[in-house]
């Protein structure tokens, strides 16, 4: 689904772009996605002399869900001294929390196309569980007890 904008990233960039094919939510889920992307990322980083790429330009991107996997791989690496450093990620519209789906950005684009509250939320459920009867728990913050809301409320609040 992606094959024309990668080639074309790579043709404009003058880069060589990998794009990452890993298994989808809901048949296979958390942490399937995410295992599939990290051993694909491992993997090219330590064989970037077989692929002519300069290990100093390496850069992760996704978007979506792939953003939210780029996320959390780009997150992973640096702990490895066997690997290259990243370069930079490039995250296109990714969920990147959970927590609470009544913050400012789901407010202000709950009319944005892709971007509906609902189906962030939905794709999570269908993302970790692929059990979406919790969707209106997720959405109305009842979802996680409450010393880990207030836990996280100085990094995810609408402050």
């Amino acid at each position: 689904s992606h094959e024309k904008i990668c080639r074309y990233i790579a043709r404009e960039s003058e880069s060589v772009v990998v794009s990452v094919g890993y298994r989808l939510a809901p048949e296979h889920k958390y942490p399937a996605a995410y295992e599939d992307c990290l051993n694909a990322t491992i993997h090219f980083m330590k064989n970037v002399e077989h692929y002519g790429v300069d290990p100093a330009r390496i850069i992760i991107c996704g978007d979506r869900a792939g953003g939210t996997i780029a996320a959390a791989v780009s997150q992973t690496l640096p702990g490895r001294s066997d690997l290259p450093k990243l370069r930079a990620q490039i995250l296109i519209y990714p969920g990147l929390q959970a927590l609470d789906f009544n913050l400012p950005s789901y407010q202000q684009n709950q009319g944005v196309p892709l971007l509906f509250r609902e189906h962030a939320a939905f794709c999570v459920l269908q993302y970790l569980n692929g059990d979406a009867s919790n969707m209106q728990e997720v959405l109305e913050g009842s979802h996680l007890p409450i010393d880990i809301t207030l836990n996280y409320r100085k990094w995810v609040s609408p402050d």
